[in-house]
């Protein structure tokens, strides 16, 4: 553990940490240099002076008791020094605590960026690991108090260290063995605390499924948007007794830990305290055989008593030190992972007008067996209309991830214009296209807004709020709200509106109109809680809008399947079949089958 190689992380690390601070506020970091500095040398300091009142009393009472009177000044000058020296350390400590209060928040908000901004680089992939989503979870979780915690431990160590250098030019005039005896006394707690901030550090990073699992069962026991059905199955009471077991578990651990941790701690902390009364009684008996004046035992008995708390403090943060370094390997290994190649800078394609094409495409996720798409091959012209038939698991999704970019093949290519969409400008890509997913966000966030996401350029262009809302149908209910668009959605929030089913996927309709230069439209699954007459109505304003644009159609019913101008059938990522309506229905294949399954729903029997 303290190998060279150990010694050379654990100084990186405080170095990254510095300088994370000092591009945080790098006032704040002189002002703490300095506060820490001042903190450190006043005690030896305080020290001397009390040595000087001492001896000055002693030879005052000596002048009063052979002249009858004696000066008060020698003393008083001491003690008014006295008094400025715990003045100016209280100004001091107070410092630190105020600019490490300052830092804490700016240094929290720093390193939380760094971790956002970072996972906006990422790629979709990434999130879908559950190894990644635990390492994103530990740095996540310790960002606000990691950074500045080795921070602040390496300016305490370095006032510590201070203040054992001043203390040490008092103490040597006494003894150089009284300082090994205060650095003996403490190494043994220092290795102990820096074992087992190993420990921990490395019990805490094995365990983060489970952390992660408690904090799931918490939001699935205490959020809106879960709890009615965790009633309605009765669900509460297995997922309490699942939290209880879980906190069981780790609360042994912890316990196991704690336990060994500090009774370590404790046993080796006796050896401290024998070194200091060690170096007492030798002091004292110093003091009795002449050779050490009462101030003089005074002041080695506060720099003896004080240099102990110093070391053991130094030490305690060099452990503490560790465990903030092993926090920040992972905080550095987050940031420093591989982001895709972003090599896309085209603007427009080579072949302008010739829309959409798969050649050969096919994807695989990362270990599975077989591919969630094959050998795909489709055209898609302006102005024609694409719809996506398949069981649950069938790939069509997936096709439409590859379609906006989100994923990348792994084989065959897609073009747009002629183009590769891996060589176009992401930005100029996603504003080519307009898509809602079956699983849209419900933003808790103004009505307005929940439209305004739709294009980010015209986020708070009211305008175009009301233009899309009439598109997607969503003006009628949205402008009988008591604040129309400026309404607050969903409960999170003081005065929020809680909308239907059916109303909150008008809103995501709605956000696929504010794209207006969108000449590519993806609807997966939009009218999934809308009754009859309100997806009819969909349909035909979605017709009318895509009248010279692309568009592609996900849905299960197959009443809105049918007027696409081109169907196809995948199955097991495959395409099985191809065709328009008519021609699907002519074959007696796979689609005739599911159509006429559906349709025997609507029949008299």
């Amino acid at each position: 553990m303290f190998g060279t190689h150990t010694v050379a992380a654990f100084f990186d690390q405080a170095r990254r940490a510095l300088a994370l601070v000092w591009r945080t506020n790098r006032w704040l970091f002189l002002g703490l240099a300095l506060a820490t500095f001042v903190a450190g040398v006043l005690p030896a300091l305080a020290a001397w002076i009390g040595q000087r009142i001492v001896d000055a009393v002693l030879a005052g009472m000596q002048a009063h008791a052979a002249q009858g009177h004696a000066p008060l000044w020698p003393v008083l000058r001491y003690v008014l020094a006295e008094a400025g020296v715990l003045a100016l350390l209280a100004a001091a400590q107070r410092a630190l605590s105020v600019q490490q209060a300052l830092l804490r928040a700016q240094l929290g908000q720093k390193v939380n960026l760094l971790i956002l901004e970072k996972a906006q680089t990422l790629a979709l992939l990434q999130f879908e690991d559950s190894e990644f989503y635990d390492k994103l979870i530990r740095v996540r979780r310790d960002a606000s108090t990691r950074p500045l915690g080795l921070v602040t431990k390496c300016l305490g160590l370095t006032q510590n260290l201070i203040s054992l250098v001043s203390f040490g030019g008092l103490l040597v005039h006494f003894s150089p063995w009284a300082l090994a005896i205060l650095v003996v006394g403490a190494l043994p707690v220092f290795f102990s605390e820096t074992h087992f901030s190993g420990d921990a550090f490395r019990l805490f990073t094995r365990r983060a499924p489970e952390t992660r699992q408690q904090n799931y069962i918490e939001t699935l026991l205490s959020q809106e948007a879960h709890i009615k059905e965790v009633r309605l199955f009765g669900m509460a009471p297995l997922l309490l007794q699942r939290y209880r077991e879980n906190f069981r578990r780790l609360y042994a651990e912890d316990k196991q830990l704690t336990l060994r941790r500090d009774g370590w701690g404790f046993a080796l902390g006796l050896l401290g305290t024998v070194g200091f009364y060690l170096a007492y009684a030798w002091v004292v008996l110093d003091t009795v055989n002449g050779s050490t004046t009462l101030g003089q035992m005074t002041m080695y008995l506060v720099l003896f008593k004080q240099g102990q708390a110093a070391v053991s403090s130094s030490l305690s943060a060099i452990g503490g030190l560790y465990e903030d370094g092993l926090y920040l390997t992972h905080l550095h290994e987050y940031l420093a992972q591989s982001v895709p190649t972003e090599a896309g800078h085209l603007l427009a394609g080579i072949t302008p007008g010739d829309g959409l094409r798969f050649e050969g495409v096919g994807f695989s996720y990362p270990g599975a067996a077989t591919p969630a798409l094959a050998d795909i091959d489709l055209h898609l012209a302006p102005g024609q209309s694409l719809a996506l038939v398949g069981e649950n698991g069938s790939g069509k999704t997936t096709l439409i991830k590859l379609l906006t970019r989100l994923y990348s093949p792994t084989q065959g290519r897609i073009l747009l214009d002629g183009s590769d969409l891996q060589i176009w400008d992401r930005a100029v890509l996603h504003r080519r296209i307009g898509v809602i997913f079956q699983d849209y966000l419900r933003y808790q966030m103004t009505a307005g807004e929940n439209i305004g996401v739709g294009d980010v350029r015209a986020f708070h262009d009211v305008p175009r709020w009301e233009q899309a809302a009439a598109q997607g149908m969503a003006a009628p209910f949205i402008e009988a709200l008591e604040q129309g668009y400026q309404t607050q959605l969903g409960k999170w929030f003081s005065g929020g509106r809680e909308l239907s089913g059916g109303q909150w996927q008008k809103i995501a309709l709605s956000r696929a109109y504010m794209r207006r230069d969108a000449d590519i439209l993806v609807l997966d699954e939009p009218t999934a809680a809308l009754d009859a007459s309100a997806e009819a109505a969909v349909f035909e304003r979605f017709r009318a809008h895509t009248r010279g644009r692309m568009s592609v159609l996900i849905s299960h019913r197959f009443s809105s399947v049918r007027a696409a101008g081109h169907i196809v059938v995948l199955e097991h990522g495959r395409v099985l079949e191809q065709g328009t309506h008519a021609e699907l229905m002519a074959r007696q294949g796979r689609y005739a089958a599911l159509f006429e399954l559906q349709a025997q729903g609507y029949r008299a029997p």
